[in-house]
């Protein structure tokens, strides 16, 4: 029963913590799926990372004190961010709060390896040892890289250029409290109640201040989509600035590539307006049917995209703004 209890003390706290941030998203972006294949990278993450400081150790000839305090925020604060930054190149964070719980599904993941390890080396320790581990140190693993998720999302979609620069200082953030943690300066007590205590304060700022984004996203939206989709099913796309400003574009482009432009515009706008619709009813509590159209639509998208090039797709560019949110919303639409 000790053993039990002690188990479950250096495990379960980080993953309740998950399953709470999961529950309070109103908009349900992460999938379940998404949030296990999450974890795994975060325990493979903890796997690479313990080969790692041993060979570092090695060659910088570091106690493990030492290292523990100066080295291992670094090389483990990078080895979870890398998934991270993944997922926010590829388009597969839309808001932060998506980042918030991949983030902190890393941390778990991670945190949950790295206990396991602990469990089976330490077998004399007593019960506070695993209750700082699992209330202090797993949720500071979870917490540093939901904060380094957090940052790096809020500051890579403000500005188009120099991207990877943009990850940099949620990255230094991570590493910063990830060393003070392993400072104890005032002790592991005291660490502990000040991460248990800050987290969730950053984490309910976070999930309003996101909430509030995907809300003037969906507001500002939703109408203009909407306004632009019927004007090309009406024909009266002419008459619009757009109509305009496609109709140049035949001194350019011959005039099937031009049509397919417009086609290729057509399905964006009925795609997004698909996600936007999505988004609504999960906010109101409804469940969501696939469309049996959608995968046709996808691959005719995708057929388009190829047809008119790339050439095409920045003569588009002022029309369709490729950011971030962007490929997220072609992420969530597939899915």
């Amino acid at each position: 029963m000790s053993q039990l209890i002690r188990i479950s003390a250096a495990l379960l706290p980080v993953f309740i913590f998950l399953v709470v941030l999961i529950f309070i998203d109103s908009y349900k972006l992460v999938k379940f799926r998404a949030v296990v294949v999450t974890i795994l990278m975060g325990c493979i993450a903890a796997v690479v990372c313990s080969l790692l400081n041993g060979w570092l150790r090695s060659v910088l000839h570091m106690d493990i004190d030492t290292y523990s305090k100066f080295a291992a925020p670094v090389s483990e604060e990078l080895l979870k961010a890398l998934f991270i930054i993944y997922l926010i190149r590829s388009g597969k964070i839309g808001f932060m709060v998506d980042g918030a719980i991949y983030g902190f599904a890393i941390g778990a993941g991670f945190s949950f390896i790295e206990n396991i390890y602990y469990l089976y080396s330490l077998t004399n320790s007593n019960l506070f040892v695993w209750i700082i581990r699992g209330f202090g140190t797993a949720i500071m693993h979870g917490g540093t890289t939901a904060i380094f998720a957090i940052f790096s999302k809020s500051l890579y979609e403000r500005d188009p250029y120099e991207k990877l620069i943009k990850l940099l200082p949620g990255l230094a953030i991570a590493i910063l409290l990830h060393g003070i943690y392993n400072q104890f300066f005032f002790g592991p007590v005291f660490n502990t109640i000040v991460f248990l205590t800050a987290l969730p304060l950053l984490i309910l700022f976070v999930y309003d201040r996101s909430e509030e984004a995907l809300r003037e996203w969906l507001e500002m939206g939703l109408d203009s989509d909407a306004f632009l989709l019927n004007m090309i099913i009406s024909g009266n796309i002419s008459d619009t600035k757009l109509g305009r400003y496609l109709h140049s574009l035949k001194e350019k482009f011959p005039g099937e590539i031009v049509a397919d432009m417009l086609c290729f515009l057509r399905i964006n706008l009925e795609l997004s307006l698909r996600v936007k619709g999505i988004l609504l009813m999960r906010e109101k509590g409804f469940t969501t049917s696939v469309d049996p159209e959608l995968k046709e639509k996808l691959e005719e998208l995708k057929y388009l995209e190829k047809n008119i090039g790339k050439t095409g797709r920045l003569a588009l560019s002022p029309v369709i703004h490729t950011t971030s949110r962007d490929l997220w919303q072609l992420y969530l639409v597939k899915r």
